[in-house]
């Protein structure tokens, strides 16, 4: 099946079914593994696995073929591989916590942001060495107030009766 038919199949079932932030990535010239992820948002487990299982239904009934499919137990992170594209399908905090998008994306080393490099700059200078300097206190300079006031009496602890003693 071409690529760009099982592209639409996958974004296709997960709109179906209300998927959310739906995000495909071109992954083709990063790993030789596979060509896109698709990663879409469901709002519960339920959901997510709604979603997940829509998909592996379109697929199937397209004529395409599903490698495998894992996380449905759990249903906060459905995977799908269809062998060329791998599908995502995740909870938002899940999805916010491992960022797949940051973390596939390619990002050109001319788009950094001027933060960025200026922070680059800054770690390549060596910090400036700054003079030691450190306070003395003698015990003649402490404060009258402490010096005057009286040390606390220790209060003797009452011993507590055991049930065992309760009954003697």
């Amino acid at each position: 099946m071409d690529i760009r038919k099982l592209q639409k199949i996958v974004v296709s079932a997960l709109e179906d079914i209300k998927g959310e932030d739906i995000e495909v990535i071109n992954t083709s010239k990063l790993t030789s593994l596979f060509d896109y992820i698709v990663i879409a948002t469901g709002n519960s487990n339920r959901q997510v696995k709604s979603l997940a299982n829509n998909v592996v239904v379109k697929v199937k009934e397209a004529g395409g073929d599903v490698v495998s499919s894992e996380g449905e137990d759990g249903g906060e992170w459905v995977l799908v591989d269809l062998g060329d594209i791998v599908v995502h399908v995740m909870q938002g905090n899940v999805r916010a916590y491992y960022n797949l998008e940051e973390l596939w994306q390619a990002k050109s080393s001319t788009k950094r942001s001027k933060a960025a490099a200026g922070d680059e700059e800054a770690e390549k200078k060596p910090a400036p060495k700054r003079a030691r300097t450190t306070v003395k206190t003698s015990p003649a300079k402490a404060s009258p107030e402490k010096a005057a006031a009286p040390a606390a009496k220790a209060t003797p602890t009452r011993r507590r009766k055991t049930p065992a003693a309760e009954q003697e």
